[in-house]
């Protein structure tokens, strides 16, 4: 089967790693907030009716439905909070603004490209390069089918220009999860010769764990100095 001239495979790989913010593996917000358990949970159910992962997992939001999120697996909320956390005003590659995507890669010098271009762009935009920031790896296995991409180089999806390739990437992406597929392996645009993944659909994010952490350090510079790995986190 093709969509837009590309095959659907089957693909399987035991291990790829996606790089999450460090803030997002420390001590819950709130238990700093309150001093007993009655309190915390009080602020538990205000940040349930405003969190948007909260939301889907109990009754859904548009485009995603609680049953197709995951639950009572390690780390859930991780992967459950971005599908549901988009960004309408900034969607990415494969996904736009009413649902996430779990993007990961073989490697971790792909993941730190990637975010490298893009916080540098951010920051580019602000007007000021210095900046320090913490990924942790997050690993998990793959399998099932999968649009390929990686024989598509010059596919518009795969455009280095993100007004042209990301509208071209989310019609393709909804198609493909449309058609049944998992998610699209695809080229790395911000790292020659890396693969990445695009994962539609929270079941088919397998066994999550943690790994080394990294940290990026922009010292008034557009490039950084990466330094790691550092440490391991402790789980959440």
């Amino acid at each position: 089967m093709t969509l837009d001239g590309v095959p659907i495979v089957t693909i399987a790989y035991p291990k790829t790693v996606r790089l999450v913010s460090t803030a997002r593996l420390r001590q819950a917000v709130l238990v700093s907030l309150v001093d007993t358990a009655d309190e915390l949970a009080e602020l538990a159910e205000i940040e349930a009716a405003t969190s948007n992962r909260i939301v889907a997992e109990t009754r859904g939001i548009s485009g995603l439905a609680s049953n197709e999120l995951v639950y009572d697996v390690p780390h859930a909320h991780f992967i459950n909070a971005c599908f549901a956390y988009a960004k309408p005003r900034e969607p990415n590659r494969f996904n736009g603004g009413d649902r996430g995507a779990w993007y990961s890669a073989l490697a971790v010098e792909t993941c730190l490209a990637e975010i490298i271009f893009h916080m540098t762009d951010f920051l580019a935009r602000a007007g000021d390069f210095n900046a320090v920031v913490e990924y942790a790896e997050m690993f998990c296995s793959l399998s099932g089918d999968f649009l390929d991409m990686r024989a598509e180089t010059e596919h518009g999806a795969l455009d280095p220009d993100k007004a042209r390739g990301y509208p071209l990437g989310n019609a393709l992406a909804e198609d493909a999860r449309r058609a049944g597929a998992n998610g699209i392996v695809y080229p790395s645009v911000r790292h020659p010769g890396g693969t990445c993944f695009a994962v539609l659909r929270p079941a088919a994010v397998q066994s999550v764990r943690q790994g080394d952490v990294y940290r990026l350090v922009w010292s008034g510079k557009p490039a950084p100095a990466t330094e790691g790995p550092i440490a391991s986190p402790p789980s959440p």
